[in-house]
């Protein structure tokens, strides 16, 4: 009944809508090609999580970001949520023939929070804070929070062979409106609300195919999102 309470008032956050004014080509769907990594030090409450993911404006070769990721994990014992102090170096690129990129360097701390309510559904809180080290910009910060919800189709329990419905959805806050050289940006940053069907292939691995919406104050977007989800 606790989980169930502390889940209603933030399943909200799935299904607003946030318009944003297209300035790129909105009828060109992205796509995203993300590798996904958790790991625990045997015998330890210490562990190692991380992601790489290489993002695309269309569907391949016009790149949108290459992001690098990983953290140390911290499970206080006896409690379902989980700690990540992380670093990440991404890559990004113009849209367009523009082949010119960015870079950005980011120090992030999370906290994961687990629940399950009936017998298929499973639901993760993510809390995330970042400051990002952005070439060209001063010195930003970001809130982030994202709502996970996995549901089980042809199995009560997310074990080998099953099938599941994977939603999020993720809102992000910018700490600061001003940039440098004169440039702000938004408090809200932007949104991705994302649906894909998902496969255990065994009890560490699984995969997702799925379609993730992104909007921000400038431009909403489409992308195809196949990832890779590993736990060893």
């Amino acid at each position: 009944m606790t989980n169930k309470i502390a889940l209603l008032p933030l399943l909200f956050v799935l299904f607003i809508p946030i318009s944003a004014q297209a300035q790129i080509d909105q009828n060109k769907t992205g796509a995203w090609y993300m590798y996904f990594f958790n790991t625990s030090f045997k015998d330890s409450q210490w562990g190692f999580q991380g992601d790489i993911q290489y993002r695309n404006w269309n569907k391949g070769g016009d790149l949108e970001q290459l992001l690098l990721r990983g953290g140390l994990t911290y499970q206080p014992k006896e409690a379902n949520i989980k700690f990540t102090l992380g670093y990440a170096n991404i890559t990004s690129g113009a849209y367009g023939d523009d082949k010119s990129t960015s870079g950005e360097s980011r120090i992030y701390q999370e906290a994961l929070f687990p629940s399950q309510f009936g017998k298929r559904f499973y639901a993760t809180h993510r809390f995330r804070y970042e400051q990002r080290f952005v070439e060209n910009q001063d010195f930003r910060t970001r809130f982030r929070y994202n709502l996970f919800l996995n549901i089980a189709l042809n199995k009560a329990a997310m074990e080998k062979n099953t099938v599941y419905l994977a939603l999020y959805n993720e809102i992000f806050i910018n700490g600061e409106r001003g940039i440098g050289n004169g440039n702000s940006v938004e408090i809200f940053d932007r949104n991705r609300f994302y649906v894909a069907l998902g496969y255990m292939i065994n009890n560490d691995l699984k995969i997702q195919l799925g379609g993730m919406r992104q909007s921000t104050d400038q431009w909403s977007k489409n992308q195809l999102q196949l990832s890779l989800h590993h736990n060893f």
